[in-house]
């Protein structure tokens, strides 16, 4: 019998999301043992630095070098992780397969809609993206930083007065009721790929390939190319203020960035539409739109 190994993250989320992917795989090839290896992140295991300082002394992740590091090692066969956790760039020797259909883009507001939150409310959140975004439309706001799983983070309403938290996530854990406000799309668009699952597997891997041939989506497989493409051309990653949504209709790809800075004070965006066939190249443009419009200097502080 062939066997495939699964690795992804050891929250309860990832296990979700495993099983997520693997529901239609199990039926399609019973023949097939899938088989779930959970790996330990530095993100997982160190709680309290910034983000940014994990990414850096995980190779520029915090929550997927030791997967890759694995996946290269032939300790598992495919990894399936968040895709907005992903550098844009792909480890030597590794691939992005076409993600399946994507779940809600959207960020979820929990415990308060934003318009009801008072004067200096504290808001929790470890991405430096909705901070900055939260800041811009809310100067007033007091974000603080919180690490954790879905549930740890949910749990942290009993000290602060809201929280912001991927919708996909909460949907994927059944937390759905948990949600006050979906935030606007057009003022707070998600980090790029998110919603979107990333699988990752061995380049010189034809067994893993094929078995896995199909299970992609290309409507969202265009999309996400575009958000990354616009971010690697930023030289961005998880953990800067950077938002980007792609959408397709009627055969047209239309891309949404948006940069703000750290502290709410300024925002750019630029939006364009192009062909889904060339969504990099989609991606890039707009990335040099926000370049021209001095999107380096938000970034850089």
């Amino acid at each position: 019998m062939v066997e495939l190994v699964v690795g992804s993250r050891a929250s309860q989320l990832a296990r979700s999301q495993v099983k997520e992917f693997l529901a239609p795989l199990r039926a399609r090839f019973p023949e097939v043992a899938f088989r779930h290896r959970v790996i330990m992140e530095d993100g997982d295991l160190d709680r309290k630095s910034d983000l940014r300082e994990v990414s850096e002394r995980g190779g520029g992740s915090a929550f997927a070098g030791r997967q890759a590091a694995a996946l290269l090692a032939g300790e598992v066969d495919v990894v399936v992780h968040s895709l907005k956790d992903l550098p844009t760039a792909d480890p030597d020797g590794l691939l992005l397969l076409p993600p399946p259909p994507r779940a809600d883009v959207r960020d979820a507001l929990c415990g308060s809609t934003l318009a009801a939150l008072p004067a200096g409310a504290r808001i929790g959140t470890s991405a430096a993206r909705r901070i900055a975004q939260l800041l811009y439309a809310r100067p007033d706001l007091a974000p603080e930083r919180i690490r954790g799983n879905v549930p740890t983070r949910l749990a942290r309403l009993r000290t602060l007065d809201a929280v912001v938290l991927a919708a996909a996530g909460l949907h994927r854990l059944g937390r759905t009721a948990e949600i006050t406000e979906h935030l606007p799309l057009d003022r707070f668009p998600p980090s790029p790929g998110q919603g979107a699952l990333g699988i990752q597997v061995r380049a010189d891997d034809a067994t893993a390939r094929e078995l896995l041939a199909g299970t992609g989506d290309p409507g969202t497989d265009a999309e996400v190319r575009a958000e990354r493409a616009m971010l690697a051309e930023l030289h961005g990653g998880c953990s800067v203020p950077v938002g980007a949504l792609a959408t397709t209709a009627d055969g047209v790809l239309t891309l949404h960035g948006q940069v703000t800075a750290p502290r709410g004070t300024h925002q750019i965006e630029a939006r364009l539409s192009g062909t889904p066939a060339e969504p990099e190249k989609l991606g890039r443009a707009v990335a040099a739109l926000l370049l021209d419009l001095d999107a380096e200097t938000l970034l850089r502080r």
